[in-house]
């Protein structure tokens, strides 16, 4: 598992589900309200100072999932994709990576299109069977409980950048 996290340069996600607890709410007006982890945050904006590209590549559509991933500087923001596959392909032919530098974390089986595109396949721990059965990996942490902090840090961990992207963080936060 190790080796294969060393060798990943985009980190893929889902969102309902993954950087989500995957309930949907809605206001009384109607607007649909997320509730994104503080935590898969802080590790999306390691992952950026450490130079692996991420993306969110969701079936949905959401003004919420766009704003948060601009707060993060999420590389790649796809939205109404029902093909998750097709997406991966696309963020292949754009930035040049082989499958096998791509990871993707998912919850359900709407996302099995998607892990057949990629090298490395993590379903969170609350993931249907279905996706469990393919992945790689299965994380400890639910979605939208840590799950994504959890496989930044390891694919980081194992790459040597994780302490370095904290410390450049840190020394950003001290400069502001």
């Amino acid at each position: 598992m190790v080796e294969v996290a060393r060798s990943i340069r985009l980190l893929a996600m889902d969102v309902d589900g993954v950087l989500t607890s995957g309930d949907i709410v809605y206001s009384d007006a109607g607007a649909e309200i997320k509730v994104f982890n503080i935590q898969d945050g802080l590790g999306i904006s390691a992952a950026r100072y450490a130079g692996l590209m991420t993306a969110v590549i969701t079936g949905r559509m959401s003004p919420a999932v766009e704003r948060r991933a601009g707060e993060l500087g999420v590389t790649y923001v796809r939205q109404g994709c029902r093909d998750k596959g097709a997406a991966i392909r696309e963020l292949l032919a754009e930035t040049g990576l082989r499958r096998e530098e791509v990871a993707f974390i998912g919850d359900d089986i709407n996302d099995i299109l998607a892990f057949r595109e990629c090298g490395w396949r993590v379903a969170v721990s609350n993931a249907s069977r279905d996706l469990k059965a393919l992945a790689d990996h299965i994380t400890e942490r639910r979605g939208g409980h840590g799950a994504v902090r959890e496989v930044i840090e390891l694919i980081l961990e194992s790459q040597g950048k994780w302490t370095p992207a904290v410390d450049d963080f840190l020394r950003d936060l001290e400069q502001s």
